[in-house]
């Protein structure tokens, strides 16, 4: 990968420590990291394909340490390909949290063999084009969260889906553009609504539609990407 793009050169952030020396390379790099950095909370730390350089988690960001240098790259890496390493990263860390989720919360439609997790908002046009593309398969089981970041009087239209006799009728409904029955919610209700809110954003969902297909993310509503993972 020694053509591999660090995107800090072309808009990332580059800090460096103030201390006036640089980690010895006998000192490993998780413990050159919080020496250097004390202030940044490190989850995991290894190496790249990049000599001497370090991926380093931390939370839902993924940083990059180089300890020769005592810095810390805030930025993105690409391949020549233009494939984002550093978002595929993410997607891997946001679908092993995905296995803890609980999905006795979600609203579940069909019982087919591809698992869809999906992160939704009844008012994005994007989630409501996937949502018609995935409509009527009978090979999917969908766990549905709804996380409507963009759009906050949405979520009027995820408490009456939640509250719904047939949730999934009313998210269908609801996904299609039609008015939905006025319906009286109660605070367990609205907690449960916050909680899915909650839960998008611990595994790292930042915009909606958010998928994951058989442990596999897919951000946004990339309709060839999902059918590839359908197939």
């Amino acid at each position: 990968m020694k053509r591999t793009l660090v995107a800090g050169l072309v808009g990332g952030m580059l800090l460096a420590n103030g201390s006036a020396y640089a980690a010895s390379l006998v000192v490993k790099p998780d413990v050159a990291i919080k020496e250097a950095f004390p202030q940044v909370k490190v989850d995991s730390i290894r190496p790249t394909d990049i000599n001497g350089l370090y991926e380093v988690v931390s939370g839902q960001n993924v940083l990059y340490f180089y300890p020769e240098k005592d810095l810390l790259i805030v930025g993105e890496i690409y391949t020549k390909a233009l494939r984002n390493l550093t978002a595929e990263r993410k997607g891997e860390l946001a679908a092993q949290k995905v296995k803890d989720l609980p999905l006795d919360k979600a609203v579940r439609i069909g019982n087919g063999k591809h698992v869809v997790i999906e992160f939704t908002d009844p008012d994005c046009p994007y989630c409501r084009k996937a949502s018609e593309f995935l409509k009527g398969r009978t090979d999917l089981t969908r766990y549905i969260f709804f996380a409507p970041f963009a759009h906050p009087a949405a979520a009027a239209k995820v408490e009456a889906i939640l509250a719904a006799k047939d949730k999934a009728a009313a998210y269908e409904d609801a996904m299609a553009g039609k008015s939905l029955p006025e319906t009286k919610v109660g605070e367990e209700i609205k907690a449960l609504a916050q909680v899915q809110m909650n839960l998008a954003r611990q595994i790292g969902v930042n915009g909606t539609p958010t998928f994951f297909i058989d442990g596999k993310q897919v951000v946004g509503a990339d309709l060839k990407r999902i059918e590839e993972l359908l197939k």
